[in-house]
């Protein structure tokens, strides 16, 4: 019997990560600002929810579950072991991901495009921050985008070698039982987290842009 290791908000953040992070960039490269903002905000709402899930969430979801010795990490790499949640490996490719995407969100709070459309921190920060904020921005997407890459190469490798990953993110059930089982909690929790930090990141800095959209 198929034993349950992703709850609710862990599977929905997954996907609502990559639609979001989708969006941002393309609304970035086509100069559609309003919509990069909005989508900035409620990504930052979801990624300050999933730290919180960190502490508080399923036995999967914790940070305790994502750091690993580097022996841990090699073994996890050389082994085709079945691992409850994320293995080793796969869980620094999650830490990474946390730190690039913090990045790419904070910086874009302190930039601007000097002509109509600034981050809400930009007034509070010298000019040269300002500056810096920008270069970062631009920076780390790409390399954002090169770990997305090695993300879905190993996806695909795992999937070669019978693990259907992606499936788990769908159904948050391994397709084999497991002893014991994580503690899970519902996601429910963590969603009302995001509805209420999402609700006041567009009210406080998002809503100009979000009322252009209407």
């Amino acid at each position: 019997m198929a034993t349950k290791v992703w709850d609710g908000f862990i599977r929905g953040f997954h996907w609502l990560l990559v639609i979001g992070i989708t969006v941002l960039y393309f609304s970035g490269e086509e100069g559609w600002l309003d919509v990069h903002f909005v989508t900035g905000y409620l990504l930052l709402a979801l990624m300050v929810t999933r730290l919180i899930w960190g502490v508080i969430g399923s036995q999967t979801a914790k940070f305790s579950s994502l750091f690993h010795s580097p022996k841990a990490i090699i073994s996890a790499l050389r082994s085709a072991a079945t691992h409850v949640g994320h293995n080793p490996a796969g869980a620094q490719m999650v830490l990474a991901f946390f730190v690039l995407i913090s990045v790419q969100l904070v910086s874009g709070l302190f930039t601007t495009d000097d002509i109509l459309v600034e981050g809400p921190l930009v007034a509070y920060v010298p000019y040269s921050w300002v500056e810096l904020a920008g270069d970062i921005h631009q920076i780390n997407i790409d390399i954002l985008l090169i770990a997305i890459a090695a993300h879905i190469s190993a996806i695909v490798i795992y999937r070669l070698k019978g693990k259907k990953l992606v499936k788990q993110l769908f159904t948050g059930k391994t397709a084999e039982p497991v002893t014991p089982a994580p503690l899970m909690r519902s996601g429910l929790l963590a969603y009302g987290i995001f509805v209420v930090l999402s609700a006041i990141l567009l009210f406080t800095w998002g809503y100009e842009p979000l009322m252009a959209l209407f």
